[in-house]
């Protein structure tokens, strides 16, 4: 019961002012001036003062409420080693039921850090779940939290927290754990393909422990080294970039012995690789009006140096001017075709024929750089399919087509053919999806016959327009018509000659991305993505390796001619192994060194701060008699309620707070002066006022 006084005028307070202070400043000059009877009337206007004010009692039926506390329980992938989901589960049980004793605790458990997406398994953010789990609780009402974690909280605060209530920490694990782990000091984003890296590495132990230890190097899944490191020291690395565009780099050391896990016994580093500004030598054998076209796109890619030679008057015309005013400087043909020819990534004959401007033994010469590994692209006109063709010298090893001495002049739209359609130079090409092809057409073909390699695209009567084909290590692409520039003119509305040009060079100087045959995987959060390009029509499923070493199949589904896709959830971090026919990619799921495994030692150092700044305590769930490498049973301390300004931890206890705050459920009103007892009251003190008067 709750009993209280209230007051309910019955005017309003300027009208009730308005009443009673004249009547009071009477009152008290009649006893100022000593008037008989002014004590009468005082207490007479005191009744009719009370009467007006209309006191009221007031009997509150209130609910207190409960205190409301928070059990936060880490369930982190570091909670997973050795006893700790164990202990865990035992702290868990064993508070509850202790808690539930308490009729005046609203226990709310809240379970943070369950690996469902990539980012939760990055960090540990307890102080982050405890923010959400009192939200909607006003601060008075706030009791206390208990975590029961390892120690290693990401998000702990280094003083005093946002919570003004006691914070307990119970500590899974035990004090003797081992571990080991390499990490990553530095390491660059990019690296230029074929040169050497520079990185820096470091071996951490707990304990103190020192000495040498051996590190492995893999890059993309193969392994290049074995590097000697000193424990606790920076390590410098040196790794050749293979190729452009991902590398994997990872670093490995062997599981000790008693170490709590092997999970951060590998450092991951991704490296995207660049190349260097690629080389191509343009040739052109006489003015024309495509000339500009092939030298406009090199120059335009910034990722390429261009050197570029036209001959600008065949030996036929002789006009008895000496060769060396012929030009500003002289083709140097030595240096480009015998000193240098290996330094160029990417020849290309332009409308070329031999014109004795090249001494003989050069093409073998360009032969040999195609076998070796070089790139050739013969861009053919009329003169390929006469008398002076090139592959009619001994560049004719090289060529994947020889002349058949046709040139059809003829109105023609380049199309596809069904290889085209699921090659990487020509699939997908814009325009290409209609018939006929939203693109202008083209009026000359250069016949050949029995073409080696892949005919990618047709020209008149079906003819051979785009044939791509490999040499020993290199590449030879041969365009069959000089009758590209009309795209590049708009004739007709053009078409996509940047796109085809620039396709067909990079394929002949390898691009991963244009490679027929390609496997490449990828993860997307906890998702394993995985793309086969391929001129199949089914490649087959993939096989995955997770990095536990379990082993399952995800089928391949065709996304457009050419490519297939398929995807696979994955509940491991790490690098996975794909394979598909002869072909096999790495990939890593999940945060690259995540710190949720770059420290998995369980610690009291991280919550100590925060936690005695609000008066709670950290303290092991291990048995104190507990040693050697495991754990002793769980030993939960006693739970007290206890007021706010009282201590909230001892030895073996923790205490969490109290509330006063209460709900009102019913009010009984009584008034004082209501009815007839309050008009006697005030008639009696009235009458007695007018009877002293009356003597």
């Amino acid at each position: 019961m709750n009993w209280s006084i209230s007051f309910e005028p019955l005017i309003s307070w300027p009208l009730l002012a308005a009443v009673l202070v004249p009547l009071a400043l009477l009152a008290l000059a009649g006893l100022w001036f000593g008037q008989r009877g002014a004590v009468l009337r005082l207490v007479a206007l005191a009744a009719l003062a009370a009467a007006l004010f209309n006191p009221v009692f007031l009997d509150e039926s209130r609910e207190p409420l409960k205190s409301v506390v928070a059990l936060i329980v880490d369930r982190s992938p570091s909670q997973d080693i050795g006893e700790r989901t164990r202990q865990t589960d035992e702290a868990l049980a064993g508070l509850q039921q202790r808690l539930g004793r308490f009729n005046q605790f609203d226990v709310r458990v809240v379970e943070a850090g369950k690996p469902e997406a990539a980012e939760e398994r990055t960090e540990t953010r307890l102080f982050s779940a405890l923010e959400g789990a009192f939200r909607d609780v006003p601060p008075s009402r706030i009791g206390g939290a208990i975590m029961i974690t390892d120690g290693q909280v990401h998000d702990a605060p280094t003083g005093a927290p946002d919570f003004h209530a006691p914070l307990h920490a119970l500590i899974t694990g035990h004090e003797h754990e081992k571990d080991r782990r390499i990490r990553f000091e530095n390491a660059p984003r990019f690296g230029l393909v074929g040169k050497p890296l520079d990185m820096s590495y470091r071996v951490i132990a707990t304990g103190g422990e020192t000495g040498p230890v051996d590190v492995r190097v893999s890059v993309n899944g193969q392994q290049v080294s074995v590097e000697h490191a000193i424990i606790g020291q920076a390590t410098p690395l040196q790794v050749t970039i293979p190729t452009a565009g991902r590398n994997i780099i990872e670093l490995a050391i062997d599981r000790e012995p008693g170490e709590l896990t092997e999970t951060n016994n590998r450092a991951i580093a991704l490296v995207d690789g660049i190349r260097e500004n690629l080389r191509v030598l343009l040739v052109s054998g006489e003015p024309h009006a495509g000339e500009r076209t092939w030298r406009n796109l090199l120059k335009s890619d910034a990722s390429v140096d261009l050197v570029h030679f036209t001959i600008l008057r065949p030996p036929e015309k002789q006009d008895g001017t000496p060769i060396n005013e012929l030009s500003l400087i002289a083709f140097p043909t030595r240096e480009l075709f015998v000193e240098k020819i290996k330094d160029f990534d990417l020849i290309i004959f332009d409308r070329y024929q031999h014109r004795d401007v090249l001494p003989i033994l050069y093409y073998d010469y360009i032969s040999e750089y195609v076998e070796k590994g070089g790139a050739l692209l013969i861009a053919a006109g009329p003169e390929y399919a006469g008398e002076s063709s090139i592959a009619r010298t001994p560049l004719m090893a090289a060529l994947p087509a020889m002349p058949s001495g046709e040139i059809v002049e003829k109105a023609f739209y380049p199309r596809l053919t069904d290889i085209g359609q699921r090659h990487p130079v020509t699939r997908g090409l814009d325009g290409s999806s209609s018939e006929p092809p939203r693109w202008s057409r083209w009026f000359r073909t250069i016949g050949v016959q029995n073409p080696e390699g892949q005919v990618v695209m047709k020209g008149a009567d079906n003819r051979p327009l785009l044939v791509l084909d490999r040499k020993g290590e290199g590449r030879v692409g041969m365009l069959l018509s000089d009758q590209g520039w009309l795209w590049a003119r708009g004739f007709e509305g053009g078409g996509p000659h940047v796109q085809l040009y620039r396709r067909i060079a990079h394929w002949l100087m390898k691009e991963p991305e244009l490679e027929e045959e390609r496997l490449t995987a990828d993860g997307r959060g906890m998702t394993l993505d995985i793309r086969r390009q391929t001129m199949s029509d089914d490649p087959g499923p993939a096989q995955i390796i997770t990095p536990s070493g379990k082993t399952m199949t995800v089928k391949l589904d065709k996304s457009e001619p050419g490519i297939f896709l398929g995807s696979v959830q994955t509940s491991e971090i790490g690098l996975y192994q794909v394979a598909n026919g002869d072909l096999t990619t790495l990939a890593h799921v999940g945060p690259i060194n995540a710190p949720e495994f770059a420290d998995v030692v369980s610690t009291e150092d991280r919550l100590k701060a925060p936690a005695e700044a609000t008066g709670g305590s950290v303290r092991r769930l291990a048995s104190p008699s507990a040693s050697g490498d495991q754990p002793g049973p769980v030993v939960l301390p006693s739970i007290v309620p206890v007021r706010a300004s009282a201590d909230a931890a001892g030895a073996d206890w923790i205490g969490l707070r109290t509330t006063d705050d209460s709900v009102l459920k019913a009010v009984s009103r009584v008034p004082l002066f209501g009815g007839f007892l309050g008009l006697g009251l005030l008639l009696l003190a009235m009458g007695s006022m007018w009877y002293r008067e009356g003597r």
